[in-house]
């Protein structure tokens, strides 16, 4: 019998066994994909993330691979409305940092083998779970066929559409947005340097973010879902808001998204908790979601940690659900500021909205604190 088992080996369930592993736990990570997802998918690394991914010594090897982003810019019209600086909202980590999400799992599994080169089991399907009051019997499908693991605690890192959740019959709220959005990588021209660039235009938002390589990320709000973006349409679409022309060619990633969140109503059942998108799904405006799951996975960690060591836990779990909802339902929130703030808006509202952002981001403590709040602090 182990003592942890993770389902997900995304970079939420890798950063829990890394840190579970340090502290000289028995843990397995169950994960039905064989490879990792070669999708950019999320990029942003915010401050507080960093910090927890420095307890499990990643920050440093993440930080040289990524771009340091240290200021936001808002333009309408081709005419600068505002800028953000990330410089006071951390001692350690005066940034956000801009990574391709695959890049960053990459990084997770290379500390998860270092510690224990067995923990991780690709081509694993957790099928169903059953708690005895003692131990967990994980039912699970590989290329070998049907089994079983027998663990003291689970923790479900599986998604937003997770099948322990659904496994353990969690009920889950949600709430859909009339937001849909396309994006892609392409190369950097190098206008912005290392910024983060909003375009606050009448047919809606355009948002750019420098990535490694000399590419840089465009995501465009669209009025309808477009699951299959084309590069030369995305440009166009690019090119119409802001001007700007993209290099079709040089195009890497292509995606499109609609919004929804959705949070259960609870997050711990019996010896198995929720962490990640399984316990929150959160809109990837904000880049949030992922930050959030690191931080679900350090606030678990030593509550696992106590519970093996024979300690009694069930307090701190009820902090841990109470506080990580809590904590999901303030990402929310911001969440759908950051989507208002880019629907689209006739030129004459447009016009008072960018005035009252320019008049804003003039005061400086206004400034800073809606900087803490982009940057989850």
């Amino acid at each position: 019998m182990i003592d942890v088992a993770i389902v997900g080996g995304g970079p939420v369930g890798l950063y829990l066994a890394a840190l579970l592993l340090q502290e000289g736990l028995r843990v397995r990570v169950l994960e039905q994909r064989l490879q990792r997802n070669s999708h950019s998918r999320a990029i942003g690394i915010h401050p507080p993330a960093l910090a927890a991914l420095d307890r499990a010594g990643l920050a440093p090897a993440l930080s040289a691979d990524g771009v340091e982003i240290r200021r936001g810019q808002a333009y309408s019209g081709g005419k600068l409305v505002g800028t953000m600086s990330f410089e006071s909202v951390s001692r350690q980590f005066p940034f956000v940092l801009s990574l391709p999400q695959c890049r960053t799992e990459a990084h997770l599994e290379r500390r998860v083998q270092e510690l224990d080169a067995t923990a991780l089991a690709r081509g694993a399907r957790v099928t169903g779970i059953t708690d005895d009051g003692g131990s967990l019997a994980l039912a699970l499908t590989s290329r070998e066929g049907s089994a079983h693991l027998t663990s003291a605690l689970a923790v479900a890192a599986d998604g937003a559409h997770s099948t322990l959740r659904q496994s353990l019959g969690v009920p889950v709220s949600v709430k859909t947005y009339p937001d849909h959005y396309v994006m892609g990588d392409f190369a950097d021209t190098g206008i912005f340097g290392a910024d983060a660039v909003l375009f606050l235009e009448e047919g809606g938002i355009v948002e750019s973010f420098p990535l490694p390589g000399g590419l840089r990320r465009w995501v465009v709000r669209v009025a309808r879902p477009d699951p299959c973006p084309g590069a030369k349409d995305l440009a166009l679409l690019v090119q119409t808001r802001t001007g700007l022309v993209l290099d079709v060619a040089s195009n890497t990633m292509l995606s499109g998204f609609s919004v929804r969140s959705a949070v259960p109503r609870r997050l711990v059942t019996g010896r198995t908790a929720l962490i990640g998108d399984a316990a929150h799904e959160i809109s990837p405006i904000g880049g949030q979601g992922m930050n959030l799951g690191w931080l679900d996975a350090e606030a678990l960690a030593p509550i696992m940690c106590e519970a093996m060591a024979g300690r009694p836990v069930g307090r701190r779990l009820r902090d841990y659900d109470v506080l990580r909802r809590r904590a999901a339902g303030v990402a929310r929130r911001q969440s759908e500021v950051n989507m208002l703030l880019g629907r689209p808006l006739p030129e004459p509202w447009l016009r008072l909205r960018n005035r009252a952002i320019t008049a804003l981001a003039s005061v400086q403590p206004v400034n800073r604190l809606v900087a803490r709040r982009f940057t989850m602090q």
